[in-house]
């Protein structure tokens, strides 16, 4: 029987364990990956249970528990007992389903367990081929923008590395000035996030972009592969200083992963508006969704 004392905390010395795994099942959404979780830990306290060649994912937020479904070979009995160990949670929705084949699994499973969309928590996916080149009528005010910063910003494009390191972490506090992240929780825990990454960037297996904008560095991304097919871009922060920047790291950070791989995940919007405006701005390919299940329903079932 599954129980709370078989998870661990999710450490940067379980990096190994997750790369192989992984291998022999690929993710689809970014936040069952290694990095998001270790980045996030201080904020969404992640931990993970391996039974049965399976890895079992859960996160705390604010003393609310969520639990994933089982990553690895499928196994009804082992699915079942999470469930009722998800169903035991104070959380509202104390299942979440990122990957589509479990979705597709669980449905065919219990097939009268309601799996509701849950929108803010979708990743955008889009043509690497797309961000890098900009093509048609489409992106056209995007390609304005762009040539309007190139313009009037001198711009120099170089790859994150150790000898930057120092650099951009005194970027990450400006960028955090600007933000006036100490008003936002969220902002310090991003802030936390991307300094965790930045501390630990060879061990994470990170790449990373720089832009230098009138010879001080103005914008950052960070990003690593996601599966065989797919990059994910975890972080991207800029400045204000010069005006689309941001047009600039992304279309700059595509051309480097376009040649390695067909699609470039971007990360969901959290329902922020102005976010999610900006990521449909670019046209996704499609979306990888993201799925609850009510506890109130789980229990009618277990």
């Amino acid at each position: 029987m599954l129980s709370d004392s078989d998870f661990r905390p999710v450490s940067l010395d379980d990096r190994g364990l997750f790369a192989r795994h992984y291998e022999r099942f690929p993710q689809a959404h970014s936040d069952n990956t290694f990095t998001n979780m270790v980045c996030w830990n201080p904020y969404a306290h992640y931990r993970y249970s391996f039974v049965q060649d399976c890895i079992i994912l859960s996160s705390t937020i604010e003393g609310m528990t969520r639990y994933r479904p089982p990553i690895g070979p499928h196994h009804p009995e082992l699915l079942h007992d999470l469930l009722e160990l998800a169903a035991k949670s104070e959380e509202e929705h104390p299942l979440v389903i990122l990957e589509p084949k479990l979705l597709d699994w669980i449905s065919d499973l219990y097939p009268e367990l309601p799996l509701l969309p849950e929108r803010k928590y979708f990743d955008y996916v889009y043509l690497a081929s797309d961000l890098a080149e900009l093509p048609g009528k489409g992106y056209l005010t995007i390609r304005h923008q762009l040539n309007k910063f190139r313009k009037t910003c001198t711009q120099q494009i170089e790859s994150i590395s150790r000898d930057n390191l120092d650099e951009i972490g005194e970027f990450l506090d400006l960028w955090c000035d600007w933000k006036d992240c100490n008003s936002d929780p969220m902002l310090i825990n991003e802030k936390a996030a991307v300094s965790f990454a930045l501390a630990n960037f060879e061990e994470l297996g990170l790449s990373g972009l720089a832009i230098r904008a009138n010879g001080k560095i103005g914008a950052i991304s960070l990003f690593e592969g996601l599966n065989q097919d797919t990059a994910l871009v975890h972080f991207e922060k800029g400045l204000p200083d010069c005006k689309g920047i941001y047009r600039a790291v992304n279309v700059e950070t595509a051309k480097v992963l376009a040649g390695l791989y067909t699609f470039i995940n971007r990360e969901s919007d959290m329902g922020v508006e102005g976010i999610r405006e900006a990521k449909t701005r670019y046209h996704p390919h499609h979306m990888v969704e993201v799925h609850l299940v009510k506890r109130d329903d789980l229990e009618k079932i277990v």
